[in-house]
Parts: structure tokens; C-alpha cells; sequence
């Protein structure tokens, strides 16, 4: 009976830590604010402060979304905000999603001014220029690599 005692006890005490560091490594990923960093423009400093934490730092979405089953729109296709004029934007961002039926999107006219907003949505239209690297790898090999596209050396005539 003593060794069951003894082993229970090392289990509470290698455990117990174990347990304490995952918790609240888990509360850290959920509620610390998206990193911003030092060379962010005052654009980008918002976005990531105000944003990221739905939309994600890139624009495609971000998980913590996810866990609470949102799905916000993603910023960096161009189908998605080529359509939308800049002062519908801004609205929606000033006001939130309510008004027009998209309840998941809060309104931030509180915290930022009209012309941080409008910075805010400058910023956003360019997410949807930029190429992740994701999408840059997946490209097909161009027709003029000779040997190469076939899998052959350079050195093949």
C-alpha cells in the first residue's frame, strides 16, 4: 500500500507542472494580442492590433476565429474586395456587420477614428496583392526550362 501511495505522489508531481505549463500556454495562444512588429506602419500596427485576431495577420483567416466557429471573409483574395467600394468598407468597419446582417464583425467606430479606418482599409487592399509564399511555390514550371522541365541536367543537349 505505501507504493502506491509513493508512485501517486510522484505522478501528482511530474504531472501537476505538466499540466499547469499546457493550460496556460493554451490561455496565452487565446487571449495575448496578435505580435506587432517594431517596423509595423501605423496601418499595419492597426490591423494587426484590431484585425489580425479574426481575419489573421496575412488576411486568410486565423484560427482563433475557428475555435469560436467564425468564419471570418478572407482579405487576400481580390475576388473578395474588388467588388466593395472603399466608403462601404469603411461603414462596415466603423459601424460593424449587424447593420448589414453580418453579425460576426464588431464595430470598431468607437476605437478608431474615420481616418484610421480609412488607413486600415488602404492597408487591407493591398493584402490582396501580395502572393503568399504558399501560392508562389505552387506555380508550374514555365515552358522555356528545356531538360530541365522534363527533369533532365542542364548540361543535356
Amino acid at each position: 500500500m505505501p507504493s502506491s501511495v509513493g508512485r501517486l505522489r510522484w505522478l501528482l508531481i511530474i504531472v501537476g507542472p505538466a499540466l499547469v505549463l499546457l493550460i496556460g500556454s493554451i490561455l496565452a495562444l487565446l487571449f495575448l494580442p496578435h505580435p506587432v512588429p517594431r517596423n509595423a506602419t501605423p496601418a499595419q500596427r492597426l490591423y494587426l492590433t484590431y484585425c489580425a485576431e479574426c481575419h489573421g495577420a496575412n488576411g486568410h483567416g486565423s484560427w482563433r476565429a475557428a475555435l469560436f466557429l467564425l468564419r471570418p471573409g478572407d482579405l487576400a483574395d481580390p475576388n473578395t474586395l474588388a467588388p466593395l467600394s472603399d466608403d462601404y468598407l469603411v461603414d462596415l468597419v466603423k459601424h460593424g456587420g449587424a447593420p448589414i446582417g453580418k453579425p460576426g464583425m464588431p464595430a470598431f467606430g468607437y476605437h478608431l477614428s474615420d481616418e484610421q479606418i480609412r488607413e486600415v482599409v488602404a492597408y487591407v487592399r493591398t493584402l490582396s496583392t501580395r502572393r503568399s509564399p504558399a501560392r508562389r511555390s505552387s506555380k508550374k514550371p514555365s515552358r522555356d526550362l528545356g531538360p530541365l522541365a522534363s527533369g533532365g541536367t542542364p548540361h543535356q543537349k
